[in-house]
């Protein structure tokens, strides 16, 4: 079969043979060169020292506004409504006069009851003569004992029905001072229920409700777990939670997410926890000047500590999460990457906390995550911003 001839080595052909090889094997390695050298160069990331600030905890909890005052103004005597002076949602002051009862009956009524009470008076005084004139008799034996004592008795019941006079005078001035309806504490009013003209009574339903606006409770519930880590956080007992210089500061975020720009204190700490719920009840109190805090209004309710707290804390943008939790990559002192699993806590703007697993000044890789893994060596630069400075 046919074969190819190799050139000998020997001779002049044999020494271009081997001038040709030996420069193909150097144009290969050359161009593989650049691959080795990008292979063996450690990647490049950039790092960020974990750092300490001064943090005030806090516990977030749901609320609701509670008014302090809230009344469902009903007639107290039955009556045509003569006058409505307010209307819907009005705000009134103490001893505004909302409405106006028909008085006519009442003022007629009063005037009975003093009539009675002219009579039982007549009546008082003719017992009085009757009894004087028995004594008289008596001491001259006109008259036997016994009518001095009937008329002992008839003035004794003619005093009580001077007394009994009065009271009905009472009542009667009572009833036809509720024919005037005036607000018991400063509020708003909500949607009247009745018209001028309208039968009005205390069988009826209420005639308008009156809520005061400031200042109002907030009140929400911790569960036995929340009230206990609460009350150690703060190193306080259930009683001086609601003592003025131990209460903890109470800040709000209004149903629409906002921040209440004023504080609050706790004012009551139930004394027991609710079997039903496993609950103890809370209640803070609040200006609410501005008004914001509705009666009935979910809000979200912060509790902060007394004194601030040193916390760790690292950028955002170094936590990474997988099935077993939240981790962080470390870079430590020989540029070798570390998987760090931490505890984190609340979120400070772009920073969040690590309650545990890290410390104050270990670097921690923010950028060029995705070129590393644990147990490389890396190109560590430090970031451009770093947070806590």
């Amino acid at each position: 079969m046919p074969f190819a001839l190799l050139p000998s080595t020997s001779g002049p052909g044999g020494l271009i043979a081997r001038h040709i090889r030996h420069g193909l094997a150097v144009l290969c390695l050359a161009a593989a060169s650049p691959v080795l050298a990008q292979e063996g160069a450690a990647p490049k990331v950039s790092i960020a020292a974990a750092y300490t600030q001064e943090i005030t905890d806090e516990a977030i909890f749901i609320g609701r506004g509670e008014a302090i005052d809230k009344v469902d103004i009903v007639a107290r005597v039955n009556g045509f409504l003569e006058e409505q002076l307010i209307g819907n949602g009005a705000s009134v002051r103490e001893g505004d006069l909302l409405f106006r009862i028909e008085p006519d009956l009442y003022e007629a009524t009063l005037e009975a009851r003093k009539a009675d009470l002219d009579r039982a008076e007549a009546n008082l005084e003719l017992a009085k003569v009757e009894l004087a004139r028995k004594e008289e008799l008596l001491t001259r034996d006109a008259v036997p004992v016994s009518e001095r004592d009937i008329a002992q008795a008839n003035e004794l019941v003619a005093a009580a029905q001077v007394k009994s006079a009065h009271a009905a005078i009472q009542q009667a001035e009572l009833d036809l001072s509720y024919t005037q309806i005036t607000a018991p504490f400063p509020g708003r009013l909500g949607r009247v229920t009745t018209s001028e003209g309208d039968v009005v009574g205390p069988s009826n339903p209420p005639l308008v409700t009156l809520v005061r606006e400031a200042p109002i409770y907030v009140s929400f519930s911790l569960n036995e777990k929340q009230f206990i880590s609460i009350l150690e956080q703060l190193d306080q007992t259930a009683a001086s939670l609601t003592e003025s210089d131990q209460s903890p500061t109470v800040r709000l975020e209004l149903p629409n997410g906002t921040a209440l720009d004023e504080t609050g204190e706790i004012v009551f700490v139930d004394n027991r926890i609710d079997p039903l719920t496993g609950a103890i009840a809370i209640r803070a109190q609040f200006e609410n000047a501005s008004r914001l805090i509705v009666d009935g209004a979910f809000v979200h309710v912060r509790i902060q500590a007394l004194e601030p707290t040193q916390r760790v804390l690292v950028p955002q943008a170094a936590l990474q999460r997988d099935q077993r939790g939240d981790f962080v990559l470390v870079v430590n002192d020989k540029q070798m990457v570390e998987q760090r699993y931490i505890t984190t806590g609340d979120s400070i703007e772009s920073a969040i906390i690590v309650l545990d697993g890290l410390r104050e000044g270990e670097s921690v890789i923010v950028e060029g995550l995705q070129r590393v893994r644990p147990g490389v060596a890396v190109d560590a630069v430090v970031a451009s911003e770093q947070p806590g400075e």
